[in-house]
């Protein structure tokens, strides 16, 4: 690869990890947040739906604008937006009714990761690499890296420096995707079939195909999401550790295996058959799933917990590699169609454990055991897709 080649893709690396933070500081603040701010936890959780809806809207609209804008500006206002969001969430929620400039803040950083979640991906596909889906599972992990690296300084600046300090941390995130807008301004971006080889929305709509990959996008966000979610929970029901601990241990390990499969499935992809290791992948999730609910042993249960990490890494960007080399002409309309349909995924996967959970009095592991139905569907699509590539 040539200089400018590395570096858009390290300029996309850290892309990752600024989504990764978007997604992962603020949960971190949620019970502070409702003493500080005297609001309800039903206050507080509207920051969850406020960030994933904005996200899920970012992603329909993109899907129509970005071949027209170009990549280059949208990746830019992308860090900008994120930028602005941290930085207004260390210095507005100074102001009287901090909750409300909370709410806006969260809107700036949540069009930030919107647009890095759409843009990216397409970005690094256009580049002229080796072995594409290998490069797009390692570009992914680094959404895992970056995950474990907002919760572990977070939580440790907020050990040292107090909790009561958290706009200072906010600030000093908001230093991250700064940085980024003005990397990715110095560099030069390709675009996706730059010749508008590209089909209509509409057109990618009639793909039989197509809609096998949104089956395999929405399934992969439910899966990965009903358990990341939990995993804090789990660490503390399942083994007893300190609610702390629990918050560190679950996601951050969680995250350690989701993104140890990327890495690897980035290292060895040249050796490896996409489509019968997700096969695998789909199999170890659904064992992890179970595992981890019907085990009376605490300790293998969380180990269950962390299989499910390392059985959902390739999911994501395995769906986004398959769809890049058998629909080439879908476009960056086709990624943002396909980024919506994993946002979905990861809205309803938590969501409906949780429900299902609720209902029967509570036991996560009833509601858990109902979101194994996910890699379950995913495996068939697969097997599905396989198919018709043999008969094609």
């Amino acid at each position: 690869m040539d200089k400018n080649t590395k570096k858009v893709i390290a300029a996309s690396y850290i892309g990752y990890v600024t989504q990764a933070i978007v997604n992962n500081f603020t949960p971190l603040l949620f019970v502070f947040f409702s003493g500080e701010f005297g609001v309800s936890l039903e206050q507080v959780t509207l920051l969850i739906t406020l960030n994933f809806s904005v996200q899920l809207a970012v992603d329909l609209i993109a899907s129509k604008i970005t071949d027209r804008i170009g990549y280059k500006p949208l990746v830019i206002a992308a860090h900008f937006f994120a930028a602005a969001g941290f930085a207004g969430m260390g210095t507005l929620t100074l102001l009287p009714d901090p909750y409300a400039w909370l709410l806006v803040s969260s809107v700036l950083f949540a069009i930030g990761g919107g647009l890095i979640e759409v843009i990216i991906s397409p970005i690094v596909e256009a580049c002229d690499t080796d072995e594409k889906s290998g490069a797009m599972s390692l570009l992914h992990s680094f959404y895992c890296w970056g995950q474990v690296f907002a919760v572990v300084v977070s939580t440790l600046f907020f050990f040292v420096f107090g909790i009561e300090n958290w706009r200072i941390m906010a600030v000093i995130w908001a230093a991250v995707p700064l940085f980024n807008t003005f990397f990715f301004a110095g560099l030069k971006i390709k675009q996706l079939n730059p010749e508008g080889g590209t089909v209509k929305v509409r057109v990618l709509a009639k793909k039989g195909l197509f809609w096998l990959l949104v089956v395999m996008m929405l399934c992969a966000g439910a899966s990965e999401l009903a358990m990341s979610q939990w995993a804090s929970a789990f660490a503390q029901s399942g083994l007893g550790v300190d609610p702390t601990i629990g918050n560190l241990a679950g996601p951050c390990l969680f995250a350690v295996f989701m993104g140890s499969a990327r890495a690897f499935y980035g290292k060895f992809s040249a050796k490896i058959k996409l489509e019968k290791f997700m096969l695998l992948s789909c199999a170890l999730c659904i064992a992890g799933y179970l595992t981890a609910c019907l085990s009376p042993v605490p300790a293998v249960s969380f180990v269950g917990c962390s299989a499910v990490g390392l059985s959902v890494g390739i999911m994501w960007p395995g769906t986004y590699s398959i769809a890049g080399a058998r629909l080439p002409v879908g476009g960056t309309a086709m990624f943002a169609l396909l980024a919506l349909a994993g946002d979905l995924g990861c809205l309803s996967g938590p969501t409906a454990a949780g429900f299902i959970s609720g209902a029967t009095d509570g036991r996560l592991q009833t509601g858990l055991i109902f979101a194994a139905v996910f890699p379950l569907l995913l495996g068939i699509a697969v097997l599905i897709l396989h198919k018709k590539t043999e008969k094609n």
